[in-house]
């Protein structure tokens, strides 16, 4: 199947084509504040995730302006913790704008008595301080990177008159270690973590079928992928984002591969089917293979709006938002001056849907001048 590619979406891909020649590093400002935060209709974003030895995930957003319904434009902070037994516990607590404080040259954030530090000794890779307190649910973590910083091509995409999206990776593997408040408990943890941070002029599920993303680790190789299937406003445009890195170089940064979605099954939790094997493939460089084994989160999102954005969602644009985390075991090959490698594992990856992926994946594409 061949993807939509339409010349209204404008890529930051450096070259040649839609890739990245020279990988470009991170500097530390580009994970500073970005949006004028007097301005509506701009959102920013600082997000960590973290899988502990526990069994536990952590999440943590750090928001300039929420881009979610319900809470659009809101400062705040907002944490979720998943228990091994697969409870969720989830709370997202606004701040007013005076009480939000965001250096502009590095990640440096307070949010109410919420903190977030950044170091980084010259030469080495960063180190970030999260610190969340939230009542009975919080955590204290030290994130250490393991992998150089980065984005793909220049980090920012343009959808036609719609606006634009950024995204930058200042770390997409990193170990981490500190304490999850749960209640009454203060938890010892330690994993392995990613952060990214996200800027935009407009609201992204207005052009959005779904999107798949994740990271598999492997104890060589890092990657870092995101699958986004664009609606009819972008002429079904299909984003796709691929970052390899080997140890801590990052050495391939591309949106030309292959992602191949199989065996669709339904979940009658979240209202939509996901496909149970995935395929990425960069012929000649990297072979990538997700089987999933447990579905840890299914969800069906209109759940949490109130009746009326339920009722909008549903009825006046037709949306019926879903979510997935996956587990899934994995065996990537990767190909470099001309010796491949081979290792497997286990990997999380999520998945967001406002209509079908099945049908969507179904529905013919025709080729389209770049």
């Amino acid at each position: 199947m061949t993807d939509r590619i339409s010349p209204l979406v404008r890529e930051a891909w450096t070259g040649p084509g839609r890739r990245d020649g020279a990988i470009e590093p991170l500097k530390a400002e580009e994970d500073g504040l970005h949006i004028d935060m007097a301005k509506k209709g701009m959102y920013e974003w600082w997000y960590f995730d973290a899988h502990m030895d526990s069994g536990h995930t952590v999440v943590v957003f750090f928001y300039a302006a929420n881009p979610n319904p319900g809470a659009a434009g809101k400062a705040g902070v907002e944490i979720v913790v998943l228990r091994p037994d697969g409870k969720r516990v989830q709370r997202f607590v606004p701040y007013a704008k005076a009480a939000f404080r965001a250096s502009r040259d590095r990640a440096d954030i307070e949010v109410g008595g919420n903190c977030l530090t950044v170091t980084q000794a010259p030469g080495g890779l960063p180190v970030y301080e999260v610190q969340v307190n939230e009542k009975d649910l919080g955590c204290r973590l030290t994130y250490k990177a393991e992998v150089n910083g980065w984005k793909p091509g220049k980090g920012i995409s343009h959808f036609g008159s719609m606006g634009y999206f950024a995204w930058v990776v200042p770390f997409a593997r990193a170990s981490v270690e500190g304490t999850i408040t749960d209640g009454d408990r203060t938890i010892p943890v330690k994993g392995v973590g990613y952060h990214d941070h996200n800027w935009l002029d407009f609201a992204f599920p207005r052009i959005i079928d779904y999107w798949m993303w994740g990271r598999v680790y492997s104890p060589r190789y890092t990657v870092s992928f995101a699958f986004i299937q664009c609606n009819r406003k972008m002429e079904n445009h299909a984003v796709k984002v691929l970052m390899l890195a080997d140890g801590r170089e990052v050495v391939l940064s591309t949106g030309e591969f292959d992602f191949i979605k199989t065996d669709f099954e339904y979940n009658s939790k979240a209202k939509h089917s996901y496909p149970r094997n995935l395929v990425i493939r960069v012929p000649g460089e990297l072979d990538l293979k997700l089987s999933v084994r447990d579905v840890l989160e299914s969800q069906d999102m209109l759940e949490s709006f109130n009746l009326l954005m339920r009722l909008a969602a549903r009825y006046l644009l037709r949306l019926r938002p879903g979510y997935f985390r996956l587990r899934s075991d994995f065996e990537i090959s990767v190909t470099r001056q001309g010796k491949m490698d081979r290792e497997t594992g286990t990997a999380l990856h999520e998945i967001v849907l406002f209509r079908s992926a099945e049908q969507v994946a179904a529905r013919p594409h025709a080729d389209a001048p770049a």
